[in-house]
C-alpha cells in the first residue's frame, strides 16, 4: 500500500479575494450615492446586494484560509472542503439578495414614486456595474484555471449583481423616456429570478462536492488514459475511485502486478504511478494505491470503499 500527496502549489488566491472586497466597497459607495440622488428603490436594492457582495468575499477569505491549512491531527485529509462552504453561503447569500429585491419591488407595484436625477444615478451605477464586470470576469476566470469553487462563486455572485444592476439601468433609462414608473419593479423583479437560478446552482454544486463527488471526466479520461498504457507491460489496475475536495483530488485504485516481482519492485512501481498521476495536474492531488498479485483470481473483484464487489444497480 502506498500514498502520495501532490505538494500544494501556492497560489495567488488571496489577492483575488482582496481585489473582490475592495471592489464591493467601491460599489457600495457608488450605489448608495445613485439612491441618494434619484430616490429609486432599484438603485437602493441594488445597493443593498453589495453589502452582500462584501459580507461574501470576507467569508470567502476566512473559508480560504482554512482551506490553505495543511493537515493535522483532527483534520488528517486536510481542510479544503472549506471552499464549499463558502460556495454554499455565498449562494445563499444570492438568494437571500434576490428576495430583498422583489420584497423591495412590490410596494413600487401598488404605489408608483417619481425618480429625480436620472442622468446622475445612471452614471454612477453604470460604473459601480463596470467594476464589477471586471472583478467577476478575473475571479470566474481564474477561479476555473486554479480550480477553485471559492473564487468561482464568489465571481459569480459578482456577475449576478451586474445582472441586476443591468436590470435597473434598463427600467430607468425606459422609466427616463416613457414615464413608466411600474417598469421599474417589474425588471427589479425579472432580474431577481435570474439571480435565483444563480444562486441555486452555487448551493447545489456546493453540496455535490460535500457528498465527495468523482473527479471530472476529462481528468478521469487522462488518468484511465495512462492506466490502459501499462497493459503493454503486463501492468493491470481496477477498483479506481476518485473524489474532490475543493481543490484537492484523491485517487485510489488496485495495482496488479506479476507475482514473483519482490516488494521492493512493486513499491517503487506504483510510486512511479503516483508520481505520474500527481504530475498531470496544477492543483494537489492525492494518490493511493493498494497492491495485488495479477495472477491471484481474488485480486480481480473490484473493491468498493466497504471492501466488498461494487453494484452501482443497488
Amino acid at each position: 500500500m502506498s500514498l502520495k500527496h501532490g505538494a500544494m502549489k501556492k497560489s495567488p488566491l488571496r489577492r483575488f479575494i482582496y481585489l473582490s472586497i475592495a471592489a464591493a466597497i467601491v460599489t457600495i459607495l457608488l450605489k448608495f450615492y445613485a439612491y441618494s440622488v434619484t430616490g429609486s428603490m432599484g438603485f437602493l436594492s441594488d445597493a443593498l446586494e453589495s453589502f452582500v457582495n462584501l459580507f461574501a468575499a470576507i467569508f470567502a477569505l476566512m473559508m480560504l484560509y482554512i482551506s490553505q491549512k495543511p493537515a493535522d491531527k483532527e483534520h488528517e485529509f486536510g481542510h479544503s472542503k472549506a471552499e464549499y462552504f463558502s460556495s454554499a453561503a455565498e449562494g445563499a447569500l444570492i438568494l437571500i439578495a434576490a428576495f430583498t429585491i422583489i420584497w423591495s419591488a412590490v410596494p413600487r407595484l401598488i404605489d408608483p414614486r417619481p425618480i429625480e436625477n436620472i442622468n446622475t444615478g445612471l452614471l454612477f451605477l453604470l460604473l459601480a456595474s463596470l467594476v464589477n464586470l471586471a472583478v467577476g470576469m478575473t475571479l470566474v476566470r481564474n477561479g476555473k484555471k486554479r480550480r477553485s469553487l471559492l473564487l468561482e462563486a464568489d465571481g459569480k455572485h459578482l456577475m449576478a449583481d451586474v445582472w441586476t444592476s443591468a436590470g435597473v439601468i434598463v427600467a430607468i433609462v425606459i422609466v427616463k423616456f416613457t414615464g413608466w414608473l411600474i417598469v421599474d419593479p417589474i425588471i427589479a423583479i425579472l432580474v431577481a429570478l435570474h439571480i435565483i437560478y444563480t444562486g441555486y446552482r452555487l448551493i447545489s454544486r456546493s453540496a455535490s462536492g460535500l457528498m465527495d463527488a468523482s473527479i471530472p471526466d476529462e481528468d478521469l479520461e487522462k488518468i484511465t488514459n495512462y492506466l490502459d498504457s501499462l497493459n503493454d507491460q503486463k501492468i493491470e489496475y481496477h477498483s479506481l475511485l476518485t473524489r474532490v475536495a475543493g481543490r484537492r483530488k484523491f485517487i485510489a485504485m488496485h495495482i496488479l502486478v506479476p507475482g514473483k516481482w519482490t516488494v521492493k519492485e512493486a513499491h517503487d512501481y506504483a510510486d512511479e504511478i503516483e508520481e505520474t498521476i500527481v504530475n498531470m495536474f496544477d492543483e494537489p492531488v492525492t494518490v493511493h494505491t493498494h497492491l495485488e498479485p495479477v495472477e491471484d483470481p481474488a485480486s480481480m473483484k473490484d473493491i468498493g470503499i466497504d471492501r466488498q464487489e461494487i453494484d452501482y444497480h443497488l
